[in-house]
């Protein structure tokens, strides 16, 4: 037989709040289910008021599924049958029911009944209006309140009435059911932030862009990530910084590692002890203690004092200490990310740097360099020993104050924590947007000045001028939304932090006038608290570089992300070369879906044998350029040299045999020199001036005033066309390749420049496997195979002579070149001749005048 003899068990009272050192557990209990009930049925009924007014059911195709949403409707049934649970135990232990186990049974299986409809409610409608992605506040509010409600038992850590002690079956029982609650809450509110079984992005822009998408037939290009949580793919994230934390491979920089960790450690014991000694010199002072006593109290909280620091955020010498062993670990960080960053880049496909935009890409990697610093940094010496210091501080009050000052500091930080990750989650959005119109404005800026010859050409300096203005107010609208958010964060940080240390000196102070506490109490309480809300004031400015550097590092890790199209085999060897015979065999290839450049092409180029691609524009003669170099992978067929498949062998071994002489050459800005040298950088100064020479450029460069050392500008701009041919050409034979490839080397020259680097070039291919894209024929009248191409195709083939027998296409191009550069010449004659006959008449008159 169940008996209720009372609210609350046997000489206890609802208006006994804090008895032997805890909370009441009738209070606690009741307090804790009026309040979740409060949450969840009045802002609850109030939210499906405005759903079912105001929204609109989710079409099932923007549901996403997800394992973690069922999590989340388990562990809710899982507090349900908790509470049921929980009133059963009790009832079995004593056969006596308190009010309030009723109470709180009831009201935490209605709320948790009410919370798992809700959570379904937004699974399955959505407000029209809404802007955003996630819960909402009301469940949000509700998962956070029910985590932070099974926290504050830790306030009743002394107390015998409670189950710490586990001394006792039922106290067993009792913490058993507790950590069901404590660990279930706080999993539903991490996972609440996440928000797994919601859609990823606003439901009304999904909807929309799946409008446009049916109506266009193509993916709509924008920032998808623009509501996305900082925290997405934080394992990830995490995994990728992991190499950067413990220098491998250096003893000396692990040591540093460690001795900067112990060195973290003496912080936290220094910051409890700094207080404590301060008490003790102001209970001296008024005890009336000996000089020598009191001597020494002071000098050991000077010591103490110097080694933690001077306050008002001054470091002492334990931290600078720290700060400046951690340099060459920072900079070790920061190489490592840079250079495997950079090789990173260098290992990407041609597709990808054709697609790149140079200033966004530059502006990724500064950024994301340096948040890589400052994430370290943070995480390890900011975030840990804040949260270290609060934790201490906590037991430190309740061991030697009492439970109201820890339940002080406790709320305080509870609130303040969770309205700081609510606020900085919220304005994430904002410097996201921000980082997107500078980079904006800094590829505007790039592209301009990498065209500043174009842009002088069409006189659009101011045109230019305005765009880039354009470009930093979009930046700066931005920029002011991202500080306003700062400011009312700030302000609410304030206000938290500003009423906590109100409270706790007010109650301090009482117990100072009822005798409870000494003066030195009192100083000592303010000196820790003020000592405690500096780390935890920066908490939030520490959460929020933390987020910004997340976000910085965004661009950089998608850089980390982007995949080699050409990749090595796994047991891919080096390139046996031996003759250089090269075949195309049944070759097809195509840059995107659907439109095929090149056609089952086949053909050999043997050993020491010249080679000649003509054809249109677009006919596909460069892409078989780069199908050789391996610059892209053949979707059928297969490319040989000497028998051997290109795709089974190493790239580098590949293009160590082959030597190019681009259409466009670019070069380093950087002298002549090193230009010529790079195609053999261990080559000496000798050695490179013999390739001058062969390439016919060694006396033009000695005319120069700085001669070989000359710097040849941004992309070699200060050299003239030819000029950049000819250095382009004496690196290629500075390489010594076997094979060279020459795509329409000479197409943008005179043509008595043109006539002097054909015999420059004749030399490089001596006797080497060449193969040689034109557009002028007449410079491959002596190739050995001539091949002509029409929209992929070898349609026709053979020696110069023979293609114009045949009166084919390669005879039409032969003829219609030809016409046009007589063409020219007779309008070059016509001139002549108007000129002299506008001189003729004044020789005439001169002539007269003579006589």
């Amino acid at each position: 037989m169940v008996e209720m003899k009372s609210y609350c068990e046997a000489g206890v009272s609802m208006q006994q709040v804090w008895v032997e050192g805890g909370l009441t557990l009738c209070f606690y209990f009741t307090l804790v289910s009026s309040v979740l009930l409060t949450l969840s049925f009045l802002f609850g009924t109030f939210l499906c008021i405005c759903y079912s007014r105001y929204g609109t059911a989710m079409e099932p195709k923007f549901i996403p599924r997800s394992r973690l949403y069922w999590l989340q409707v388990g562990l809710s049934v899982l507090l349900v049958l908790q509470a049921l649970g929980w009133m059963v135990f009790r009832i079995a232990r004593s056969g006596e029911l308190p009010g309030y186990v009723v109470v709180y049974g009831c009201l935490s299986m209605l709320g948790w009944i009410w919370a798992v409809a809700l959570l379904r409610l937004e699974r399955r409608r959505v407000l029209v209006r809404d802007r955003t992605r996630g819960h909402s506040t009301v469940l949000l509010l509700y998962w956070a309140v029910a985590f932070a409600a099974e926290s504050l038992a830790f306030v009743s850590w002394m107390s015998p009435q409670w189950w710490w002690t586990l001394e006792t079956s039922d106290q067993q029982m009792e913490f058993a059911f507790w950590l069901v609650r404590y660990f279930s809450s706080g999993l539903l509110f991490l996972l609440g932030l996440k928000a797994p079984g919601l859609p990823r992005r606003p439901y009304m822009l999904l909807v929309n862009e799946d409008e446009r998408d049916v109506e266009h037939g193509a993916l709509l290009l924008g920032n998808s990530n623009e509501n996305q949580s900082t925290w997405k793919d934080f394992g990830k994230k995490v995994r990728l910084l992991v190499p950067y934390m413990w220098p491998k491979g250096s003893v000396l920089l692990q040591l540093l590692v460690l001795l900067c960790l112990g060195m973290l450690g003496v912080e936290r014991v220094i910051n409890v002890f700094v207080p404590i000694y301060y008490r003790n010199i102001v209970n001296q002072l008024t005890d009336g203690s000996s000089w020598k006593t009191l001597a020494t109290t002071v000098c050991v909280y000077g010591l103490l004092k110097f080694l933690q620091g001077g306050g008002a955020g001054a470091s002492g010498f334990v931290s600078n200490m720290r700060s400046f062993l951690w340099i060459r670990v920072q900079q070790y960080t920061n190489r490592v990310v840079q250079v495997r960053l950079f090789a990173h880049l260098h290992s990407l496909s041609l597709s990808w740097h054709l697609g790149r935009r140079t200033g966004d890409v530059l502006r990724s990697i500064d950024r994301g360099t340096s948040s890589i610093n400052s994430l370290l940094s943070y995480i390890v010496f900011s975030i840990f020993p804040t949260i270290a210091d609060i934790v201490i501080a906590i037991v430190y009050f309740i061991s030697n104050f009492n439970a109201w000052f820890g339940l002080i500091v406790f709320v305080c930080m509870a609130l303040y924590l969770t309205l700081t990750i609510v606020i900085t989650e919220w304005r994430t959005k904002y410097r996201r947007d921000m980082n997107t119109q500078d980079n904006n404005a800094k590829s505007k800026a790039v592209d301009s000045l990498l065209n500043f010859e174009t842009v002088k050409y069409y006189n659009a300096e101011s045109y230019e001028v305005g765009h880039f203005e354009n470009a930093i107010l979009k930046y700066q609208v931005s920029e002011w939304k991202t500080n306003a958010s700062l400011a009312l964060l700030n302000q609410t940080q304030n206000l938290i932090i500003g009423l906590g240390l109100l409270t706790g000196s007010l109650l301090c102070a009482y117990f100072v006038t009822e005798g409870k506490f000494q003066v030195g109490d009192y100083v000592l309480f303010g000196t820790y608290i003020i000592q405690l809300y500096t780390p935890l004031n920066w908490f939030g400015t520490y959460y929020r570089m933390i987020q910004n550097s997340f976000i910085d590092m965004e661009s950089m890790f998608k850089l980390f992300t982007e995949e080699e199209e050409v990749k090595d085999d796994v047991n891919a060897g080096n390139l046996d070369y031996r003759q250089g015979q090269v075949e195309f065999e049944n070759v097809f290839f195509s840059y995107m879906q659907g439109k095929e450049i090149l056609k089952d092409i086949s053909f050999t180029v043997l050993p020491g044998q010249t080679v000649a691609l003509v054809g249109q524009s677009g006919s596909g003669k460069s892409t078989i350029i780069r199908l050789l170099f391996r610059f892209y992978d053949v979707q059928g067929g297969c490319v040989k040299i000497d028998g051997q498949d290109i795709s089974k062998v190493k790239q580098a071994s590949l293009r160590a045999h082959i030597g190019v002489v681009p259409q466009d050459t670019v070069l380093f800005n950087d002298s002549i020199r090193h230009n010529i040298r790079y195609g053999r950088v261990t080559a000496s100064d000798q050695e490179v001036e013999e390739a001058a020479i062969a390439a016919d450029i060694h006396e033009k460069i000695i005319t120069f005033p700085e001669g070989y050392d000359t710097q040849v500008g941004e992309r070699g701009l200060k050299l003239s066309g030819g000029e950049k041919q000819r250095v382009a050409i004496a690196r290629t034979i500075l390489k010594a390749p076997q094979i060279i490839l020459l795509d329409e080397a000479t197409s943008a020259l005179d043509t008595q420049t043109e006539r002097n680097i054909q015999a420059s070039l004749a030399k490089v291919c001596a006797n080497r496997t060449t193969i040689v894209v034109a557009h002028r024929l007449s410079t491959v009248i002596g190739a050995d195979v001539i091949l002509v191409l029409r929209d992929g195709q070898i349609v026709e083939r053979g020696r110069h002579d023979e293609l114009l027998a045949k009166g084919g296409l390669y005879s039409d191009m032969w003829l219609k070149q030809q016409q046009a550069q007589d063409s020219d010449s007779a309008s070059d004659t016509e001139t002549k001749d108007r000129k002299s006959e506008k001189l003729q008449p004044q020789t005439s008159t001169a002539g007269h005048k003579g006589h």
